[in-house]
C-alpha cells in the first residue's frame, strides 16, 4: 500500500458515527455528520473533539455538538423511507450483448438465462406507466440499458418517440439517456441521441490494449478502435446530448489518470470511474490492495483537478464533480441511490427490479408491468436497506455521503470497499476546504 492511500485511510477511519475531524492548510475542520455539515472550528475545540473521538466517548462527542448549537433532533431517523412515486425507469431493451466481458454483472448480457429482446409492446407499456402515474411536478427519465440496447434499436426509439410525445401532452419534462458499449452507433443513432437530448454513457475501460483486455468482442478480438470510430460522431455532435465514458475498474487497468487525460482529450463530456466489486464469475474484482491503488490514481486525478479549476480550466473528472457538488449541497441520505424507490428496472419479459442491475434476480424482485409494483416488497427493502440497519455502516461518520454502498453490490460481496470509499470522500473534502471557502460556516468553541 502507498503512503499516500496508507495516510487517506488511516485519516478517514471510522472511530464515533457523529463527527469527523480534517486538517487542512486551511485551518482546523469538524464534519457533522447529521445533514452533512462541514464548519471552521478553532484549535481548542478541534483539540477537545479529537480527545473525545480517540477515547470513543459519544457522550463527550454529544456535549460538544451541544455547546457548539449543533444538537437536535436527527435530520434522518430510523423510519424507512415511504415508497414515492416512480420517477424513473430502465428498460433492459435487450438482454443480449456482442462483446464476451468476463467481469458482467448482466453475464454477458443475458442476466443467466436466454438471450432475448424487449417487445415493443412491453417497451410502450413501461413508458405509458412511467408517465400515466407521474405526480405533479415530476421530473422523469427514461433510460436504455442491457446487454447491448442498441442490438433491439427499433423498439428503443419507438419508446423514446412515445414517451416524449406522451409527456408533452402532459407537460411533464422526461429526459432520456442509455448506456452502451459504442460498437453498433450509426450516424443515424448520433440524429437521434440529438434530437431527444440523450445522455450517452460509452463503457470504455482504458485506452487501446487496456479496454480490449477486458471487453473483447465474443470471437476475443478487441473492441477499442471500432468503438472510438463509431462513437467520433457522438463525440463530434454533442449539443443537446452529452457524451460520457465510464470505466470499469479492475486490477488490470489501474492507470487511471492517463485513462482520465487520454478520454478528456478525446473530447467526452465528463468521465468516470467505478471499482469492479461484485462479478458473477469474481473475475476482476478489486481486493483490498487494489483499492488501495485505485485511491492513490484517484487522488492523483483529483489533484490535477484542483490544478485545473484553480487556473479556470475544465476538467470533467465526474467522480471529483459529483462528490463536491454532494459536498455543497449538504447531502444527507439513508440511501446510496433511488433503486427499489423512485427508480426501478424493467426486464425484457416485463418483470420489475430494484434496478437494472437485478433484472431477472429474485432478490431484487419488486413486482411487474402487468400486476403492478409488490408494494410489500418494495417496503419491506426499503426498511432492509436503510443505512441505520446497515453494519458496518452506522457506525461510521461518511454513512450519509456514501449511502450504505451500492444494494446490488453489497448482496453480492458485502462491504470490501469501505476503506477505499472514506478516504476518497476525506480527500474530497479537503478539496473543496481549499477549493470552496466561501462555502464554510465559521465556527469557534
Amino acid at each position: 500500500m502507498s503512503g499516500l492511500a496508507r495516510h487517506y485511510m488511516k485519516a478517514s477511519g471510522p472511530r464515533l458515527p457523529a463527527a469527523h475531524l480534517l486538517a487542512t492548510e486551511a485551518g482546523r475542520h469538524l464534519f457533522v455528520a447529521d445533514g452533512s455539515r462541514l464548519f471552521d472550528i478553532d484549535a481548542d475545540l478541534f483539540a477537545a473533539f479529537d480527545t473525545a473521538l480517540t477515547g470513543l466517548d459519544a457522550g463527550k462527542v454529544a456535549s460538544l455538538l451541544a455547546r457548539a448549537g449543533l444538537d437536535g433532533a436527527p435530520l434522518i431517523d430510523d423510519a424507512p423511507l415511504e415508497p414515492p412515486p416512480i420517477h424513473a425507469l430502465s428498460l433492459a431493451v435487450a438482454q443480449k450483448c456482442n462483446l464476451g466481458c468476463t467481469y458482467c454483472y448482466a453475464e454477458q448480457g443475458g442476466f443467466g438465462g436466454a438471450p432475448k429482446n424487449m417487445p415493443e409492446a412491453t417497451a410502450l407499456q413501461a413508458v405509458e406507466q412511467l408517465i400515466g402515474n407521474a405526480g405533479p411536478g415530476a421530473r422523469l427519465n427514461l433510460s436504455f440499458l442491457g446487454g447491448e440496447p442498441l442490438v433491439n434499436r427499433p423498439v428503443l426509439q419507438k419508446a423514446t418517440r412515445h414517451a416524449a410525445d406522451l409527456a408533452r401532452q402532459r407537460g411533464t419534462p422526461i429526459t432520456f439517456s442509455i448506456t452502451t458499449n459504442g460498437t453498433l452507433v450509426t450516424d443515424a443513432d448520433v440524429d437521434f441521441f440529438e434530437e431527444h437530448g440523450f445522455a450517452v454513457t460509452v463503457s470504455l475501460d482504458g485506452i487501446g490494449a487496456a479496454h480490449d483486455d477486458q471487453r473483447p468482442f465474443r470471437n476475443g478480438q478487441g473492441s477499442f478502435e471500432r468503438i472510438m470510430r463509431r462513437i467520433a460522431p457522438l463525440l463530434a455532435h454533442q449539443r443537446r446530448m452529452q457524451v460520457s465514458a465510464r470505466v470499469t475498474v479492475t486490477p488490470r487497468n489501474l492507470d487511471l489518470r492517463a485513462t482520465l487525460d487520454g478520454f478528456i482529450e478525446a473530447g467526452f463530456h465528463s468521465v468516470g470511474f467505478s471499482p469492479m466489486l461484485a462479478s458473477p464469475s469474481r473475475q476482476g474484482e478489486m481486493g483490498r490492495d487494489d483499492l488501495a491503488l485505485m485511491l492513490e490514481q484517484m487522488i492523483a486525478c483529483g489533484q490535477e483537478f484542483e490544478r485545473r479549476t484553480r487556473a479556470g480550466e475544465r476538467y470533467p473528472f465526474a467522480n471529483m464533480l459529483n462528490a463536491l457538488r454532494e459536498i455543497g449541497r449538504g447531502t444527507h441520505r439513508p440511501y446510496p441511490c433511488g433503486a427499489g424507490a423512485g427508480y426501478l428496472g424493467v426486464s425484457a419479459s416485463g418483470d420489475l427490479a430494484a434496478c437494472h442491475r437485478f433484472v431477472d434476480d429474485a432478490e431484487g424482485a419488486m413486482g411487474s408491468l402487468a400486476n403492478g409494483i409488490d408494494g410489500a416488497r418494495q417496503r419491506a427493502w426499503l426498511a432492509e436497506r436503510h443505512v441505520h440497519r446497515q453494519e458496518p455502516c452506522n457506525g461510521c461518520w461518511a454513512r450519509y455521503l456514501c449511502g450504505g454502498g451500492c444494494h446490488h453490490e453489497v448482496t453480492k460481496r458485502g462491504r470490501p470497499a469501505c476503506d477505499y470509499i472514506r478516504g476518497w470522500l476525506h480527500y474530497c473534502l479537503e478539496a473543496y476546504l481549499r477549493l470552496g471557502q466561501a462555502a464554510l460556516q465559521p465556527m469557534a468553541g
